[in-house]
C-alpha cells in the first residue's frame, strides 16, 4: 500500500510506551521515527492520560535511570518534554482486543478515540494483530521506511 494512501492531510500516530522509551533514551529505529516526526508538522503523536501515565511509570524505574543519567535526562523532564508534543484523547471506553496482554488495548484504544492512522510498537501482542479498524500496527523501522517513502 503506497503511503499517501494511508494519510490524509495529517497523520496521526500513535506510540506504544516501549517505542517513546526506547526513541528517547537510545538510538535506533525509534529514534530516528522520533526525529522524524519532530521534523514532520504533518504528523502528529496522539496519546491518552493511561498511556502517559504508564509512560510516567517506566521513566522511574531504577533500571533507566543510569541511561538517563548518563545523557543528564531526568524522568520528570522526558515526561512534560513528550506530553506537550502529544495530543490527548480520552477513550470513553476500552474493548478486550488483546487476549495476552491487556495493557495492549489501552494503545489501540487510544488509537481508535484518536482517529489514528497507525500504531508503532515493538510488542509482540499488538505486532500480531497487524490492524485493528483500518489502523495499522507497525514496528518502528517499518514506520520509518513507510513515512519517508
Amino acid at each position: 500500500m503506497p503511503f499517501v494512501a494511508l494519510r490524509g492531510p495529517t497523520l496521526r500516530i500513535v506510540l506504544d510506551t516501549n517505542v517513546v522509551i526506547s526513541g528517547l533514551l537510545w538510538r535506533g529505529p525509534p529514534h530516528r521515527l522520533l526525529e522524524v516526526i519532530e521534523q514532520d508538522e504533518d504528523i502528529e503523536i496522539v496519546s491518552s492520560p493511561i498511556l502517559l501515565r504508564e509512560l510516567a511509570i517506566v521513566l522511574n524505574r531504577p533500571s533507566l535511570s543510569r541511561q538517563m543519567k548518563r545523557q543528564k535526562l531526568s524522568a520528570a523532564s522526558l515526561l512534560e518534554k513528550y506530553a506537550e508534543a502529544v495530543e490527548l484523547v480520552s477513550p470513553a471506553s476500552v474493548a478486550r482486543i488483546v487476549p495476552d496482554d491487556p495493557d495492549d488495548d489501552h494503545v489501540i484504544a487510544a488509537a481508535v478515540a484518536g482517529g489514528a492512522d497507525l500504531i508503532v510498537s515493538g510488542d509482540k501482542h499488538l505486532l500480531g494483530i497487524g490492524m485493528y479498524q483500518g489502523i495499522r500496527i507497525l514496528q518502528p523501522a517499518d514506520a520509518v521506511s513507510l513515512i519517508m517513502a
